[in-house]
């Protein structure tokens, strides 16, 4: 095999690593983890078992991966997957935990960027490149979609939802759900307006980026009840804009955070 391991590193048996994988100093990965293609694993990283993860992953000093939740009703019998897609980087500290109630455990899908610190308890959904800013912590549950920008500090609430190409003001504490392409801040989370910049890298185009506003205006600001104004939405802006807030809103679990 051509892995790159350092001799200080522990490699338990029954680790499962590609042969490109390279492994830093001091650096442990215990029993049952796969580690796929491409992989860097830099000093000082714990891997535990219940981690599974893809290819072209860098994780950097510190990490830890698939570690014991922070719950108290935890036993080691109760373990769940930490599964991770492909080009996911996770800078210096950054702790994300296994699952522990549904048997899908934790997820983290492909192209997220999670800078120092940053967290993800037990038992979250993560899609696709979003990012998260230092010290941005999930709690357990907690579902994030796609091209969501989390700032510094950000705390999201278990079982919380933030939609797609939202952006989280940093110091903001989300205690329900962020809807899709929103601008949020505050000590607890309001909506401003829409992540206009977010949406702009996206791509987004102007036709796209009105139907958005349009939507949110007639929902938030038409004094209509919420129903009627979702079917309004869905005939007057047709749209996978439309269909994507109208959609989001109508699963919500805790409410959506407020607006103004």
């Amino acid at each position: 095999m051509s892995m790159n391991i350092h001799p200080t590193a522990i490699i338990e048996d029954g680790a499962q690593l590609h042969e490109s994988v390279t492994v830093g100093p001091y650096s442990i990965i215990e029993s049952g983890a796969v580690i796929g293609e491409g992989c860097r694993i830099e000093s000082c990283v714990r891997i535990f078992g219940a981690t599974r993860m893809g290819a072209h992953n860098r994780v950097c000093h510190g990490v830890t991966l698939g570690s014991e939740p922070q719950d108290l009703t935890f036993t080691p019998d109760k373990a769940r997957p930490l599964v991770i897609g492909d080009r996911n980087h996770f800078k210096e500290n950054v702790n994300i935990s296994c699952g522990i109630k549904s048997e899908e455990g934790s997820r983290i899908g492909h192209d997220n960027y999670w800078m120092a610190f940053s967290h993800a308890g037990h038992d979250c959904i993560v899609g696709d490149r979003n990012v998260f800013a230092n010290t941005a912590t999930l709690a357990g549950h907690v579902e994030v979609e796609d091209g969501v920008f989390l700032s510094g500090q950000v705390a999201v609430h278990q079982f919380c939802r933030i939609g797609s190409y939202a952006m989280v003001a940093g110091v903001t504490g989300v205690a329900q759900d962020v809807p899709p392409f929103a601008l949020a801040d505050g000590h607890r989370a309001r909506m401003l307006g829409l992540n206009l910049v977010g949406l702009k890298r996206n791509g987004f185009n102007q036709e796209q980026r009105n139907r958005i506003k349009a939507v949110y205006r007639l929902v938030l600001r038409s004094g209509l009840r919420l129903a009627e104004a979702l079917v309004r939405a869905e005939r007057e802006y047709p749209g996978p804009e439309t269909d994507h807030i109208v959609q989001f809103i109508q699963s919500s679990r805790r409410g959506l955070i407020s607006f103004g």
